[in-house]
């Protein structure tokens, strides 16, 4: 019973016993009473910032911190114990059976992630802490179907993903405030592991996600190093690396990189999100329409020059580049199907560290075997920061730069709109991670089909037929895909296909797209969790 926290939803008894403890939950009230007032404020002004976007106002390198960028003298940290070498980073749900098979994969790392591959239901958030509390003490085990899964001899180092800024946590207030999903999963994991990986020679390590400019990695800073007073360790300890997922941010990563120097351990390409981003926040700008996601590669002009510049600012400053996510998945049923996309995955694989690249991210264990080899023979050291890549230059109408060859087809459409019913019912359900033809789609790629979709519509773009893409089209492809969700995403509820259904018709047609899917059907799961309708935040 810690005053001014409540928890609006019910929790097992081992839960509230192990990880929301009196003790956890006051450091998180710490947290939260010290930064939401700063967090809320960087919010309102990524809405006002955007207001300008909408009205002409150029996306730049920020004026006031030109001496930062010029400046050739000042480095971030060095890797923290486990991280001079990321050459292949697994990324995955924190469920129990995922944590042991990612961190037993050989990846040198694994990403466990709170934010897009997983659905954030009460229990999800929760029972992953205890997961990740039993992992970071060699104390994982999982049974299922007969078979046991136990963690090997030298398992990945484990880095964790909180949720990112906008996102609230519904079922627990402090001072009848809901707490950041940010600060929730992250004030948990460090409260209750930190001590134990420092003994255990690692540290406590993050992934930070959407972030839109360096105020809100100096708002992550200012969290660590009050983090750290509290729980009495060494400053400078923390180790936290940044998804460059958003254009603004692409803008930013000197200062970015600035703000968390003596926390940092690199910048990461967070392609998916990133396209999503350059979508939303050219949103006003008839000029940024692009074609299938399919031919939005990592070599068309804005895509790779965000590469390039990620990759010097990084080795300039003596941290990790690491590349994006590979998101085909094995074929088992079709040798050829197979070949055809781990070829995808090689030439993925060997674009990234002949890029320049440290290291790289996959979905599935069994990649591993295709991504590390390519790393190994063109890597032979831990990592490349001496490549410093230093005749790249990089204008900010490169990072603009809308020239994509592709078109728009009714399948890409099509697609789009059957990707987008299949995961909005699964996250609706629980689960925030499904393959979907052979491609393992989260959070940032359903984002991607849905602010495309809106785009479409909102310019009349025309698909190579000539006819245009319509709020009625999509109406009628979504009549005729939904019966099919179920069999794309096997253990979907009927009721969970029908709010997809209408929230997708719904956002077509809307003047501006939401910010987040995840922002919107949130109250979906607060619900199913039991919490009291006034907090319950619905944005539909």
């Amino acid at each position: 019973m810690v005053k001014g926290v409540q928890i609006h939803s019910r929790v097992a008894p081992k839960a509230q016993e192990v990880i929301l403890t009196d003790a956890a939950l006051t450091f998180l009230a710490t947290l939260h009473r010290t930064f939401e007032p700063t967090r809320k404020a960087l919010l309102a002004a990524r809405a006002d910032q955007q207001r300008k976007w909408d009205s002409g106002a150029p996306l730049d390198f920020p004026p006031e911190t030109a001496s930062i960028r010029s400046e050739a003298a000042w480095h971030c940290a060095p890797p923290g114990p486990g991280l001079e070498d990321r050459r292949v980073e697994i990324t995955g749900p924190t469920d129990r059976k995922m944590v042991i098979n990612a961190l037993n994969s050989g990846a040198k790392t694994f990403m466990a992630d709170f934010e897009d591959s997983s659905a954030p239901t009460f229990a999800n958030m929760i029972n992953g802490q205890l997961n990740l509390r039993d992992a970071v003490r060699r104390q994982i085990d999982f049974e299922s179907n007969g078979k046991q899964y136990k963690l090997g001899e030298k398992p990945a180092v484990l880095i964790v993903r909180p949720r990112g800024w906008h996102l609230d946590e519904p079922r627990v207030t402090v001072d009848n405030t809901p707490v950041s999903g940010s600060i929730f999963d992250f004030a948990l994991y460090f409260f209750h592991n930190a001590h134990e990986l420092i003994k255990r020679g690692s540290g406590p390590y993050f992934y930070l996600p959407k972030m839109e400019h360096y105020k809100e990695a100096r708002l992550w800073n200012d969290i660590f190093l009050l983090s750290q007073s509290y729980l009495g360790i060494p400053h400078n300890t923390i180790r936290a690396t940044v998804l460059i997922e958003t254009l603004p941010a692409a803008f930013q990563m000197e200062e970015i990189l600035f703000e968390l120097r003596n926390h940092s351990s690199g910048l990461n390409c967070g392609r998916w999100d990133y396209i999503f981003s350059f979508i939303k926040k050219r949103r006003a700008d008839r000029g940024a329409v692009l074609p299938d996601r399919k031919d939005v590669t990592m070599t068309v002009g804005f895509m790779d020059a965000y590469v390039r510049l990620l990759i010097q600012t990084c080795h300039r400053r003596k941290v990790a580049a690491m590349g994006g996510m590979s998101a085909q998945i094995p074929i088992k049923d079709d040798p050829q199907a197979n070949e055809v996309a781990m070829n995808k995955v090689r030439a993925d694989k060997l674009r990234e560290v002949t890029a320049g690249h440290d290291g790289t991210w996959i979905a599935h264990p069994l990649i591993e075997q295709i991504a590390r080899p390519i790393f190994d023979q063109h890597m032979p050291g831990p990592n490349q920061y001496h490549n410093r890549r230093e005749e790249v230059r990089v204008a900010a109408n490169d990072l603009l730069n809308t020239t994509v060859p592709g078109q728009i087809t009714e399948a890409g459409v099509r697609e789009n709109v059957a990707t987008s019913l299949a995961y909005t019912a699964a996250w609706i359900g629980g689960n925030g991670c499904i393959p979907l033809n052979y491609l393992m789609e989260d959070a940032a790629t359903a984002e991607i089909t849905r602010v495309q979709l809106w785009q479409w519509v909102k310019y009349g773009a025309r698909m190579e037929t000539g006819e245009a893409v319509t709020a009625e089209l999509v109406d009628q492809l979504v009549k005729e895909l939904a019966p099919t969700v179920k069999k794309l995403a096997p253990g979907v509820k009927e009721a969970d296909v029908g709010v997809a259904v209408e929230y997708l018709k719904g956002q077509v047609r809307k003047e501006w797209a939401s910010e987040f899917l995840t922002s919107d059907l949130m109250p979906y799961l607060a619900m199913a969790d039991g919490v009291p309708s006034k907090w319950q935040k619905a944005s539909l």
